[in-house]
């Protein structure tokens, strides 16, 4: 098999491990979660859904597309232009910039239950916001929770009761280093679609919950009214409910995926797929609960940055134009069809989850799925592909670019069956280390 040469990102890659903690600012952008030693790491440009690394290597992004974040593609032209608009009649000043009022009004309007917002920079500052708000409304100190919302104290303070309890909500190994010892017992985890550990929760945390905070959707769909079920616990115990929508919102429709699935929460939270990249999030919430954000002092000067609140007003503008989440229902569809076909065809055995915009997949077999999943990269990579064991959905997708994409993951796939029905260890065939798949420290 081909080899995959080491290139100038890898290399400065570990130079960033020398005077930079953890050598990336995000887990899901670090080499080791792709194809250590070998993945590109870093790029020197992005537009549509391709992307050259700093050798002017070119790739087609089948990955996570900024993480998510890219719902029209990277560079949008109109996205980009409104911001250069706004970084040219100045991104900072005494006075405040207009568009966030007039982005305020467009999240509630498309939010009719809402009526206040308030504006971070990052979805897990957000989320925190959200629980200061929540807290500072009921007066209450405990939050119950599922999923993954950031790596705030708030979150993190649920391992130190129990070191393992955010190992099932998302990413496993998250260590509370630094974390007060005593918010031990303030954040309580439960599961997506569990009603009964949910109820069992609330009643043993009776009279202390200030909110429940959840993804409405992420792997899975709610099954026999879970969150009308949520809703209806939350108004009877006097609870905030938070949807976290940072990852989910800006997929389903335009808005919260929460208006699709019918259930309305107090409060919601946005970033991603709203902005197309540029560091915007937002707190939407309904009036009165929005209120006690005037009580509890939340402020920071880039809150006010101009050029954000421009290119989110754009992209909001267009993701509506464009209807973008027909073409990311379609594409996510196009891609989990596909990856069932080659499977099939190759008599692999997979698991695909996910809604369709953000699918993922895993396969079966006799060895770790982590060690397929390397061997799956390192080998789209040399095809052109930054693929990983996901597929997020953008608009600068093609059905050409899937077509193509399909095709390779077909070729890989008969790779990978032929190693298992022949016996072999996959890790016999890496040019590196097996990815990892959560939190550890880098040496």
């Amino acid at each position: 098999m081909d080899k995959i040469e080491i290139g100038a990102g890898q290399r400065l890659y570990q130079e960033a491990k020398g005077v930079i903690p953890g050598g990336t600012q995000l887990l899901s952008k670090r080499p080791e979660m792709f194809l250590p030693d070998l993945w590109p790491a870093y790029y020197a440009k992005a537009k549509g859904a391709r992307v050259w690394d700093m050798d002017g290597r070119e790739y087609v992004d089948a990955s996570y597309m900024g993480i998510g974040a890219n719902v029209l593609g990277y560079a949008n032209e109109e996205v980009d232009s409104a911001a250069k608009g706004a970084i040219d009649s100045g991104c900072m000043c005494t006075l405040n910039a207009p568009e966030e009022v007039y982005l305020a009004k467009k999240l509630i309007k498309l939010h009719p239950w809402a009526g206040g917002v308030r504006y971070a920079k990052a979805g897990g500052e957000a989320m925190a916001m959200a629980c200061r708000i929540a807290r500072a409304y009921t007066k209450k100190d405990v939050i119950v929770f599922c999923g993954y919302h950031g790596w705030h104290d708030w979150y993190l303070s649920a391992n130190l009761s129990n070191k393992n309890a955010l190992d099932g909500q998302h990413i496993a190994g998250l260590e509370p280093l630094g974390v007060p010892q005593q918010l031990a017992g303030t954040s309580l985890p439960f599961h997506y679609n569990d009603i009964e550990g949910f109820y069992g929760l609330m009643e043993k945390q009776a009279g202390k919950v200030a909110a429940v905070v959840m993804e409405p959707v992420r792997n899975d769909y709610p099954k026999d009214g879970f969150l009308e079920k949520i809703r209806d616990a939350a108004d009877k115990a006097g609870v905030v409910l938070i949807f976290d929508e940072i990852t989910a919102g800006f997929r389903l429709c335009t808005g919260g995926s929460h208006k699709v699935l019918g259930v309305e929460p107090d409060i919601a939270v946005f970033a991603k797929g709203m902005t197309n990249g540029y560091p915007l999030s937002a707190v939407v919430g309904r009036k009165e609960v929005m209120e006690a954000s005037q009580g509890t002092f939340i402020s920071s000067t880039f809150y006010t940055e101009r050029a954000a609140f421009a290119a989110t007003l754009k992209n909001i503008e267009l993701y509506e134009k464009y209807k973008v989440w027909e073409k990311l229902d379609a594409y996510g569809g196009m891609v989990q069809s596909g990856w069932k076909e080659k499977a099939a065809a190759n008599r692999l055995e997979i698991e695909i989850g996910g809604i369709r915009p953000l699918s993922h997949f895993s396969i079966v077999g006799p060895q770790d799925s982590l060690a397929y999943k390397t061997f799956f990269t390192q080998e789209m990579l040399k095809r052109g592909y930054l693929a990983s064991n996901a597929f997020y959905a953008s608009y600068a997708h093609s059905v050409e670019m899937i077509h193509g994409y399909l095709e390779c993951v077909g070729e890989v796939f008969a790779l990978i069956a032929k190693i298992i029905r022949t016996g072999q260890n996959v890790e016999a065939y890496l040019q590196g280390p097996v990815c990892h798949s959560g939190f550890g420290r880098l040496n």
